[in-house]
Protein backbone atom coordinates (compact mmCIF):
# COMPACT_ATOMS: atom_id res chain seq x y z
CA UNK A 1 0.00 0.00 0.00
CA UNK A 2 1.00 3.68 -0.69
CA UNK A 3 -0.05 6.83 0.98
CA UNK A 4 0.65 9.81 -0.47
CA UNK A 5 1.09 13.21 1.21
CA UNK A 6 1.53 16.23 -0.63
CA UNK A 7 1.43 19.88 0.42
CA UNK A 8 3.49 23.45 0.35
CA UNK A 9 6.52 23.65 2.16
CA UNK A 10 6.35 23.97 6.04
CA UNK A 11 2.30 22.37 6.61
CA UNK A 12 3.89 19.27 8.46
CA UNK A 13 4.22 16.65 5.82
CA UNK A 14 7.53 15.19 7.10
CA UNK A 15 6.58 14.95 10.62
CA UNK A 16 3.28 13.97 10.08
CA UNK A 17 4.17 11.39 7.61
CA UNK A 18 6.72 9.85 9.67
CA UNK A 19 4.55 9.57 12.88
CA UNK A 20 1.89 7.79 10.60
CA UNK A 21 4.70 5.61 9.19
CA UNK A 22 5.58 4.84 12.62
CA UNK A 23 2.19 4.22 13.75
CA UNK A 24 1.53 1.90 10.65
CA UNK A 25 5.02 -0.12 10.33
CA UNK A 26 5.32 1.50 6.52
CA UNK A 27 8.71 2.62 5.28
CA UNK A 28 9.03 6.44 5.31
CA UNK A 29 10.74 7.74 2.33
CA UNK A 30 11.29 11.83 2.49
CA UNK A 31 11.39 12.55 -1.08
CA UNK A 32 12.01 16.21 -0.20
CA UNK A 33 15.12 15.64 1.54
CA UNK A 34 16.13 13.63 -1.57
CA UNK A 35 15.96 16.38 -3.44
CA UNK A 36 17.98 18.95 -0.99
CA UNK A 37 20.66 16.32 -0.81
CA UNK A 38 21.11 16.64 -4.49
CA UNK A 39 21.40 20.46 -4.14
CA UNK A 40 23.67 20.03 -1.40
CA UNK A 41 25.96 18.07 -3.69
CA UNK A 42 25.91 20.92 -6.47
CA UNK A 43 25.95 23.36 -3.92
CA UNK A 44 29.65 21.87 -1.99
CA UNK A 45 30.71 20.83 -5.46
CA UNK A 46 30.35 24.51 -6.79
CA UNK A 47 28.36 23.94 -9.59
CA UNK A 48 26.32 26.31 -11.46
CA UNK A 49 22.61 25.21 -11.15
CA UNK A 50 21.93 26.88 -14.71
CA UNK A 51 24.65 24.64 -16.27
CA UNK A 52 22.56 21.15 -16.84
CA UNK A 53 25.37 19.28 -18.42
CA UNK A 54 27.32 19.12 -15.62
CA UNK A 55 24.55 18.74 -13.22
CA UNK A 56 23.30 15.72 -15.21
CA UNK A 57 27.11 14.23 -14.91
CA UNK A 58 27.05 14.61 -11.48
CA UNK A 59 23.53 13.29 -11.62
CA UNK A 60 24.78 9.74 -12.81
CA UNK A 61 27.32 9.34 -10.51
CA UNK A 62 25.30 10.01 -7.50
CA UNK A 63 24.39 7.84 -4.77
CA UNK A 64 21.63 8.97 -2.26
CA UNK A 65 19.82 6.14 0.41
CA UNK A 66 17.93 6.30 3.45
CA UNK A 67 19.68 4.09 6.05
CA UNK A 68 17.55 4.01 9.42
CA UNK A 69 15.55 7.38 8.42
CA UNK A 70 18.91 9.49 7.91
CA UNK A 71 19.92 10.32 4.43
CA UNK A 72 23.33 9.52 2.99
CA UNK A 73 24.33 10.87 0.21
CA UNK A 74 27.32 8.75 -1.63
CA UNK A 75 27.97 7.23 1.93
CA UNK A 76 28.02 10.29 3.65
CA UNK A 77 25.40 10.96 6.32
CA UNK A 78 24.40 14.73 5.83
CA UNK A 79 20.75 14.53 7.69
CA UNK A 80 21.58 17.97 9.55
CA UNK A 81 23.72 19.86 6.42
CA UNK A 82 20.80 19.25 4.24
CA UNK A 83 18.73 21.64 6.26
CA UNK A 84 21.05 24.97 5.75
CA UNK A 85 19.45 28.28 4.92
CA UNK A 86 21.90 28.01 1.44
CA UNK A 87 20.01 24.12 0.39
CA UNK A 88 16.34 25.84 1.66
CA UNK A 89 17.28 28.61 -0.70
CA UNK A 90 17.87 26.88 -3.34
CA UNK A 91 16.24 23.42 -3.92
CA UNK A 92 13.41 24.39 -5.52
CA UNK A 93 15.44 25.12 -8.53
CA UNK A 94 17.03 21.99 -8.17
CA UNK A 95 14.31 19.96 -7.96
CA UNK A 96 12.92 21.61 -11.10
CA UNK A 97 15.11 20.59 -13.45
CA UNK A 98 13.54 17.68 -15.59
CA UNK A 99 16.78 15.48 -15.63
CA UNK A 100 17.15 15.32 -11.54
CA UNK A 101 12.89 14.78 -11.12
CA UNK A 102 13.58 11.97 -13.60
CA UNK A 103 16.80 10.06 -11.76
CA UNK A 104 14.96 10.35 -7.87
CA UNK A 105 11.53 9.76 -9.39
CA UNK A 106 12.38 6.69 -10.51
CA UNK A 107 14.42 5.63 -7.13
CA UNK A 108 11.27 6.57 -5.08
CA UNK A 109 9.35 3.95 -7.27
CA UNK A 110 11.91 1.92 -6.32
CA UNK A 111 12.18 2.32 -2.84
CA UNK A 112 8.79 2.41 -2.26
CA UNK A 113 8.00 -1.20 -4.67
CA UNK A 114 9.58 -2.67 -1.99
CA UNK A 115 7.31 -2.37 0.71
CA UNK A 116 3.88 -0.34 2.20
CA UNK A 117 5.23 2.98 2.26
CA UNK A 118 4.24 6.38 2.94
CA UNK A 119 6.05 9.52 0.73
CA UNK A 120 5.52 12.76 1.32
CA UNK A 121 6.49 15.78 -1.39
CA UNK A 122 4.93 18.20 -3.91
CA UNK A 123 4.39 15.66 -7.00
CA UNK A 124 3.68 11.88 -5.05
CA UNK A 125 -0.13 11.94 -5.70
CA UNK A 126 -0.01 13.19 -9.05
CA UNK A 127 3.23 11.79 -10.58
CA UNK A 128 5.21 9.37 -8.35
CA UNK A 129 2.58 7.13 -7.19
CA UNK A 130 -0.70 8.85 -9.09
CA UNK A 131 -2.62 5.32 -8.55
CA UNK A 132 -1.65 5.54 -4.91
CA UNK A 133 -4.19 4.18 -2.76
CA UNK A 134 -4.81 7.05 0.07
CA UNK A 135 -3.61 10.64 -1.39
CA UNK A 136 -3.34 13.41 1.24
CA UNK A 137 -3.09 17.21 0.57
CA UNK A 138 -1.67 19.31 3.68
CA UNK A 139 -2.20 22.73 3.85
CA UNK A 140 -1.40 26.14 5.99
CA UNK A 141 -1.35 28.89 5.59
CA UNK A 142 1.79 31.22 4.70
CA UNK A 143 1.90 32.85 8.20
CA UNK A 144 1.31 29.55 10.23
CA UNK A 145 3.69 27.76 7.65
CA UNK A 146 6.51 30.29 8.55
CA UNK A 147 5.95 31.06 12.50
CA UNK A 148 6.26 26.44 12.39
CA UNK A 149 9.67 27.22 10.57
CA UNK A 150 10.65 30.15 12.86
CA UNK A 151 10.12 27.98 15.94
CA UNK A 152 11.89 25.17 14.29
CA UNK A 153 15.50 27.68 13.46
CA UNK A 154 15.26 30.01 16.76
CA UNK A 155 16.99 27.66 18.91
CA UNK A 156 19.96 27.48 16.20
CA UNK A 157 20.04 30.89 15.29
CA UNK A 158 18.61 34.08 17.19
CA UNK A 159 19.26 36.12 14.58
CA UNK A 160 16.72 34.16 12.56
CA UNK A 161 13.79 37.30 10.72
CA UNK A 162 10.38 35.82 10.56
CA UNK A 163 9.53 37.93 7.98
CA UNK A 164 12.38 37.13 6.18
CA UNK A 165 11.06 33.33 6.54
CA UNK A 166 7.57 34.31 5.22
CA UNK A 167 8.74 35.86 2.06
CA UNK A 168 10.84 33.01 1.56
CA UNK A 169 8.28 30.82 2.01
CA UNK A 170 5.71 32.83 -0.75
CA UNK A 171 8.69 32.30 -3.18
CA UNK A 172 9.12 28.61 -3.05
CA UNK A 173 5.37 28.09 -2.93
CA UNK A 174 5.16 30.51 -6.48
CA UNK A 175 8.34 28.28 -7.65
CA UNK A 176 6.49 25.20 -6.31
CA UNK A 177 3.41 25.62 -8.51
CA UNK A 178 4.63 27.54 -11.32
CA UNK A 179 7.30 25.02 -12.60
CA UNK A 180 6.89 23.40 -15.80
CA UNK A 181 7.93 19.92 -14.63
CA UNK A 182 5.89 18.27 -11.84
CA UNK A 183 4.20 21.21 -10.63
CA UNK A 184 3.09 21.57 -6.86
CA UNK A 185 -0.60 20.51 -7.18
CA UNK A 186 -3.73 18.80 -5.61
CA UNK A 187 -4.76 15.43 -6.76
CA UNK A 188 -7.99 15.92 -8.25
CA UNK A 189 -8.64 12.37 -5.58
CA UNK A 190 -6.55 13.28 -2.65
CA UNK A 191 -8.24 14.65 0.77
CA UNK A 192 -7.02 18.03 1.59
CA UNK A 193 -6.67 19.09 5.43
CA UNK A 194 -6.11 22.44 6.26
CA UNK A 195 -3.22 21.46 9.27
CA UNK A 196 -3.31 25.60 10.64
CA UNK A 197 -5.59 24.38 13.33
CA UNK A 198 -4.58 21.51 13.98
CA UNK A 199 -2.54 19.68 16.28
CA UNK A 200 0.13 17.15 14.93
CA UNK A 201 -1.46 14.20 16.76
CA UNK A 202 -5.12 15.22 15.10
CA UNK A 203 -3.97 15.19 11.40
CA UNK A 204 -2.39 11.46 12.14
CA UNK A 205 -5.09 10.67 13.55
CA UNK A 206 -6.83 11.32 10.85
CA UNK A 207 -4.83 9.99 8.37
CA UNK A 208 -4.53 6.65 10.42
CA UNK A 209 -8.25 6.23 10.29
CA UNK A 210 -8.26 6.69 6.08
CA UNK A 211 -5.91 4.52 6.16
CA UNK A 212 -7.44 2.15 8.22
CA UNK A 213 -11.33 2.33 6.38
CA UNK A 214 -9.51 1.59 3.03
CA UNK A 215 -7.57 -1.67 4.30
CA UNK A 216 -10.94 -2.73 5.81
CA UNK A 217 -12.67 -2.14 2.04
CA UNK A 218 -10.23 -3.64 0.30
CA UNK A 219 -10.09 -6.58 2.77
CA UNK A 220 -14.30 -7.03 2.10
Amino acid sequence: MIIAIDGPAGAGKSTIAKKVADSLGYVYIDTGAMYRAFTYELLTSSISLSDIEEITKVLEKTNIEFKNSEIFLNNLNVTNEIRSKNVTANVSAVSAIPQVREKLVNLQRKIASESNSILDGRDIGTVVFPNAELKIFLTASVKIRALRRYNELIAKDKNIDINEIEAEIEKRDKLDSSRETSPLIKAADAIEIDTSNLSIDEVVNTILKLAEEICENESL
